[in-house]
């Protein structure tokens, strides 16, 4: 093989960019700026609910379920936002999608888990002396 066709064999420049976008139009990559702003985010987000649990701020133990519950959802869209890098724009708008989708799926989970947790606390309270004396 002579020189010029070793060097065209592997000369990988041959009109594919190989995923490289430098017209900017892919999807946008978060900055250092981004980065920072979603961890503080995180961390307030995170500290928050850990102190109204520990303090007993709210005296209403429901209440306090619904606000951690809250502080949960925006914490996923933080994350979705800061660290996965989803707007409106990326994938032709696909990623909204799948926050909503994550959204519901969250929202599902959460008060099934709620609902599931308050009807076994309902329905294992503990016997009274009462209750024992009539068991077969």
């Amino acid at each position: 093989m002579s020189a010029a066709n070793h060097h065209a064999a592997h000369d990988h420049s041959h009109g594919h960019d190989h995923g490289h976008d430098h017209d900017g139009h892919g999807e946008s990559h978060g900055s250092l700026r981004d980065y920072v702003i979603g961890f503080i985010l995180s961390v307030v987000l995170t500290a928050i609910p850990f102190w109204l649990v520990m303090s007993g701020a709210i005296a209403d133990k429901q209440a306090t379920a619904l606000v951690i519950m809250a502080f949960a959802v925006v914490q996923i869209v933080v994350h979705m936002i800061y660290f996965l890098h989803m707007n409106t724009k990326s994938e032709n708008g696909w990623t909204v999608m799948a926050l909503i989708f994550t959204i519901i799926l969250v929202v599902i989970a959460l008060s099934g888990s709620l609902w599931v947790m308050y009807h076994l606390n309902h329905n294992m309270m503990p016997m009274t002396s009462h209750d024992m004396g009539q068991l077969p």
